[in-house]
């Protein structure tokens, strides 16, 4: 036997490579928050099932996507991305045609072995799809450039609304928009669409009482959509109906005070007040259980991963790296945005998670994958100072 066989590299070295680079502040920030989601998860979902236990499953899912989509380089990942949204959009075209339906919507497409929703791999593949085009006309972008971006946007989006589903079409149109803007969209037409939708909101509110009629139509929006918004404007109206989630959800929230009623003292929490205690509205049995200061130091977690985020951004190395990063932490914030805001009581009631903390298994896949993304970003960042 030759001696090289034991002077070779010792299975440390082998495997040091896999676990260098990683960003600590941002590795601390998941943890912190996947620990709070563990925690409240046990509390609110302790007697519902296997909601725990497949939420800790679903974490190990997310740990997992995080350290090998982190082993990927940024510039892989960008040969994925025309492939990933042609595939994207032609499963949607595909649930539009042969999709399974339940409770009214079509999101849903049976690939033989199980069931799919089509929707969620577009939260991935639109900001991939539009950082790519991007970085391919780098220092040659014009006005014409910009219009078959909102194109490309347009069309997963269009077709996820249709299903219904507007919490996931949201957040892919906040995906794609928010890579349009880092790309160099001029505020000049940034501004009028604030002012237009600043204008939008103020006619809804004032009006109110006109438009929510029951035989008044909304264009463009369903009949459940604009209960969603009606609702939203005054949920005493129908308190133990439509307006019941904002309600208790509020009433939790506020029940918790400063401190909160305890580690699983819920009262709304346990004696099934809120509505969708473990998906969508569990920052509400959080709120009651661990009150304002719980709630700062989860918001303080979100916080530090999104400016974490941003400053990986500011500092990557190419523009796929730059808009992509910027999109993926940006992306978590609207996550938290709205959900935070759905459940008190500012934003209208719609299907979007509270990341890491909401149980569902494809939102943590989605989750797992942006973050391992993020994480090759700043890996690639510090290879290159090296």
């Amino acid at each position: 036997m030759s001696a090289n066989a034991f002077n070779g590299p010792s299975w440390w070295q082998r495997l040091r490579p896999w676990f260098s680079g990683f960003d600590l502040p941002l590795l601390l920030s998941i943890a912190w928050l996947m620990g709070l989601g563990l925690v409240s998860m046990y509390s609110a979902g302790y007697d519902h099932g296997t909601r725990f236990v497949d939420h800790g499953r679903n974490t190990l899912l997310a740990i997992a996507l995080i350290f090998l989509v982190a082993q990927v380089s940024p510039q892989r990942m960008m040969a994925l991305a025309v492939p990933l949204y042609t595939v994207g959009v032609a499963l949607l075209v595909a649930t539009a045609l042969f999709g399974i339906t339940k409770k009214g919507a079509t999101r849903w497409l049976n690939v033989g072995v199980t069931q799919i929703q089509p929707s969620e791999i577009l939260k991935i593949a639109v900001p991939l799809m539009l950082a790519w085009w991007f970085q391919k006309r780098e220092g040659q972008l014009r006005l014409p450039d910009f219009v078959a971006a909102f194109i490309l946007l347009a069309v997963p989006v269009g077709l996820v609304a249709k299903q219904p589903d507007l919490g996931t079409s949201i957040l892919v149109l906040s995906a794609g928009l928010y890579v349009i803007f880092f790309a160099g969209l001029s505020w000049r037409l940034i501004i009028p669409a604030f002012v237009l939708a600043g204008a939008g909101i103020t006619a809804l509110v004032v009006s109110e009482e006109a438009i929510c009629q029951p035989d008044v139509t909304w264009p463009v929006l369903r009949e459940y959509q604009k209960n969603r918004v009606c609702t939203l404007l005054d949920p005493t109206k129908d308190p133990l109906g439509k307006g019941f989630h904002i309600i208790q959800g509020e009433i939790a929230i506020g029940s918790g005070g400063l401190t909160g009623k305890g580690f699983m003292k819920g009262t709304q929490t346990h004696l099934e007040f809120i509505p969708e205690r473990t998906t969508d509205f569990i920052f509400a049995a959080y709120g009651e259980e661990f009150g304002l200061f719980g709630a700062l130091g989860l918001l303080l977690g979100f916080t530090a991963l999104i400016l974490r985020g941003l400053m990986i951004a500011s500092d990557a190395p190419t523009l796929f790296s730059r808009l992509m990063a910027g999109a993926i932490t940006l992306s978590f914030f609207t996550y938290v945005f709205v959900n935070m805001g759905m459940v008190s009581g500012i934003l209208p009631v719609v299907g979007v998670p509270l990341p890491f903390i909401s149980y569902g298994g494809t939102a943590m896949v989605t989750l797992g994958f942006g973050l391992g993304l993020l994480m090759s970003i700043a890996k690639s960042r510090r290879f290159n100072r090296s």
